[in-house]
């Protein structure tokens, strides 16, 4: 129950964030405020002030700020010139966009603060499960490293941090139980990452939510032994009979609290890595540490961050356009969020604050959509009337806005089904 409050009031804020971007270049350009709203539905608590009444609906799944004269539909009793339709095009758009622009610098401010908080870092063991190429020749399976430039590592992505592409290094590393030191020139580390493979054993670090094997009731901490009977004792074995698997689900033989139990779990495309199957779990890594970065490090990851998630979204976007049938498996609605953002909760409080910065990054994303009623709607009516140099038809606009709430109810009403479908599923598993 304290998670879905935290959830509520924290879309809440990023709600609050963008209608406020609205709000105020509406009011820097003098368009009239009737309404500033967070939350759809019957009021819980209103105020008003200046003639604008400030409300929060009990519906928390959206805002809006009314202005006079957006709705094309209605009949404007004052001056046209503090309407919003009244406004030159370019302002009109100008509007539209303050609120996606809001979500983004907010974002951009929380990934960036994230960035300057210690952050919780997972990793794996410096041991070397496998080298290919004549690498093969120098490390061998069990070799341990040591240190890289006379600095120790204790984890395997520190490790491959650690190595210059500048300057010759050191790497001190055990092989067969003697200490060895090894020199590798600027040249040849590229050639050296992509050639080791740490050492991974097949126990499961995180089930992401709503993916198969959440839905199958797989936890953090399962040891898998089989896949489809054939055993199993590392991470790559594992991996390659499930995505290599001919069948549309793999049965997985896991080792949980001294029990052996079994899972059937479906096999799914997801839009993040093309055609590859997966079940959605990743391995556990048993190293922890703390790192936290200077101020213009944070900055630079914060800015680095923002910019990749929107890109990696947007192409997420237009893979999903192009195959709809994977629209289930990869829409997520509150339902999801609340249970992702407990999940999160547990790794930390930057953890936590990434969360939110991709939550305000999303509402970005989707306000940008060229769907009538969005942001994106308006800002395509508003050039429209630039390039042509008249507006788009009232009916025309009002009719193509019907369309888009419907096409929006409908959208809400499928995420939710889809989420309590992913819950359901996944409680099921465990009564099994």
């Amino acid at each position: 129950m304290l998670t879905l409050l935290i959830t509520i009031i924290a879309i809440g804020l990023m709600i609050f964030v963008h209608e406020l971007g609205h709000f105020l270049v509406a009011r820097a350009f003098k368009v009239g405020i009737e309404r500033f709203s967070i939350g759809f539905g019957k009021a819980i608590w209103t105020t008003e002030k200046n003639g604008i009444q400030y409300r929060l609906g009990w519906i928390p799944l959206g805002g809006y700020v009314k202005m006079q004269g957006e709705n094309p539909e209605e009949e404007i009793s004052f001056d046209k010139e503090s309407t919003f339709l009244g406004k030159s095009w370019w302002k009109r758009a100008l509007i539209a966009c303050s609120g996606p622009f809001a979500n983004l610098l907010f974002g951009l401010l929380l990934f960036i603060i994230a960035f300057m908080l210690p952050q919780k870092q997972e990793d794996l063991l410096p041991v070397i499960q496998n080298s290919k190429g004549i690498w093969a020749e120098v490390f061998s399976p069990a070799d341990s490293i040591v240190s890289v430039n006379g600095k120790p590592v204790k984890g395997f992505q520190e490790f491959l941090v650690a190595l210059s592409d500048k300057k010759t290094n050191t790497i001190s590393y055990l092989h067969k139980g003697q200490k060895t030191v090894l020199e590798i020139a600027p040249t040849e580390v590229d050639s050296l990452i992509k050639s080791l493979e740490p050492k991974v054993d097949t126990t499961i670090g995180e089930v992401f939510t709503g993916m198969p094997a959440w839905r199958a009731g797989l936890k953090t901490g399962d040891i898998v032994l089989a896949v489809d009977s054939v055993n199993v004792s590392n991470w790559y074995e594992m991996r390659e009979r499930i995505v290599g698997s001919k069948n549309d689900e793999v049965m997985l033989t896991i080792l949980r609290d001294g029990k052996i139990l079994q899972r059937k779990i479906a096999l799914e495309e997801n839009i993040a890595m093309g055609d590859q199957k997966m079940i959605g779990i990743s391995q556990y890594m048993p190293v922890k540490r703390v790192t936290q970065y200077n101020t213009l490090q944070a900055i630079s990851y914060g800015t680095q961050s923002t910019f990749s998630f929107i890109v990696l979204n947007y192409v997420g976007l237009y893979k999903l356009i192009m195959k709809p049938e994977q629209l289930k498996s990869n829409l997520g609605g509150p339902v999801m969020i609340a249970t992702m953002g407990q999940q999160v909760a547990q790794k930390g409080f930057s953890s936590l604050i990434i969360f939110l910065a991709s939550i305000s990054l999303i509402l970005m994303i989707m306000n940008l959509l060229p769907i009538p009623v969005l942001d994106g709607g308006h800002i395509i009516f508003a050039f429209l009337e630039g390039i042509f140099g008249k507006p788009v038809p009232i009916k025309v606009q009002a009719f193509l806005q019907r369309i888009g709430f419907a096409l929006l109810l409908l959208l809400m009403f499928y995420a939710f089904y889809a989420d309590i479908s992913k819950l359901l599923i996944r409680q099921f598993s465990f009564g099994q």
